[in-house]
């Protein structure tokens, strides 16, 4: 028998879903649950270890929500891109899939597209092309931000979905626990020599979807690509010479790190990854993991439930006792594995 998914339930009230993102980012709560101890996100340099190493994603969230309309009829069109499949195909949410079907042709602002298949839940296969030959800038001009489904607050500057840290465009959604950095908490690390590097993972709406299987093995991780450089490995190696644990900064960094150890020592990788880290899983690099509070029944709440134990459970229901922010523009967590 294999483990329920509903074992990692919780009951999430509504009330606790953050609407509004804090200002200033690091003004936000860290619970340290070595000790059930409350912080502010501002005092993250000095509650890690001289020695030790941060790693972020440093993805940033692509445009991918295009509002457009069919032809020849005109009917409003919306298709959210989730992953480039190679060949200005993508795969995509479509709606209204009932009334969208493979043939289909779609424009938006410098952007046609035309679906390759008829949708299946919603999801289907759009082929994209734009004047002239750069699609992803097209895309950059014609989208917009997704923000999470659970959002129902405004946001005034799109960028408060982006880390200060984003670079290149390839995500659908932010990697969350990356939104609490700022200038001021880079620079306390600094100060107390603790490097930050960057790994690239291309996050994915799945990541974020509760698991439909009755148990967890039944849930099939869709694909992610990510990308661990040498400098990371370099980084992570003289920072175990030096005793330090390294911190990675949101469950994607997880995933990024310990695919690129698959083999048992963390290696420079640019690939895929589908790994899917469930109680039981033999860590190989993470030590210290910076989270935000995350959905019932993910895949997200498995991979917590990894790193800590059945302490899980206790925990989030002490965060909401205390009135921590839950979800994307939620507070954090401080967790040692």
């Amino acid at each position: 028998m294999g483990v329920k998914t509903a074992e990692f339930h919780y009951d999430l009230p509504d009330g606790a879903v953050a609407q509004t993102p804090i200002e200033p980012r690091d003004a936000s709560r860290l619970l340290v649950v070595k000790g059930m101890e409350d912080h502010r996100f501002a005092d993250l340099p000095g509650l890690l270890h001289e020695g030790d190493v941060v790693v972020v994603n440093r993805t940033r969230v692509r445009r991918a929500r295009l509002i457009g309309s069919k032809h020849p009829t005109g009917g409003r069109v919306e298709i959210l891109l989730l992953a480039p499949l190679g060949d200005g195909r993508w795969d995509a949410l479509v709606r209204p899939a009932r009334r969208l079907r493979a043939g289909t042709e779609v424009r938006f602002e410098g952007v046609e597209g035309r679906l390759e298949s008829d949708p299946d839940g919603g999801r289907a296969v759009v082929m994209l092309g734009a004047d002239g030959d750069d699609l992803e800038g097209a895309i950059e001009r014609a989208g917009e931000v997704p923000l999470p489904p659970y959002f129902t607050g405004e946001l005034s500057d799109p960028e408060r979905y982006q880390t200060v840290f984003a670079a290149d465009p390839g995500s659908a959604a932010a990697p969350t626990a990356g939104l609490h950095f700022t200038a001021g908490v880079l620079r306390g690390l600094a100060e107390r020599a603790i490097p930050v590097v960057a790994v690239d993972l291309e996050i994915g709406l799945d990541t974020f979807r509760p698991i439909s299987s009755d148990e967890v093995e039944g849930h099939a991780m869709h694909t992610e690509r990510y990308r661990v450089s040498g400098e990371v490995v370099a980084a992570v190696e003289e920072s175990r010479a030096r005793g330090g644990r390294v911190v990675a900064v949101g469950t994607t960094v997880v995933r990024a790190l310990e695919s690129a150890a698959s083999a048992g020592a963390l290696r420079a990788a640019d690939g895929s990854t589908g790994l899917f880290i469930t109680p039981g899983y033999p860590f190989r690099v993470v030590d210290v993991l910076i989270t935000n509070f995350h959905l019932p029944s993910s895949s997200l709440i498995v991979l917590v439930a990894a790193f800590m134990g059945e302490g899980w459970r206790p925990l989030y229901e002490e965060a909401l006792r205390r009135g921590y922010r839950f979800l994307s523009f939620g507070d954090a967590m401080l967790v040692e594995r």
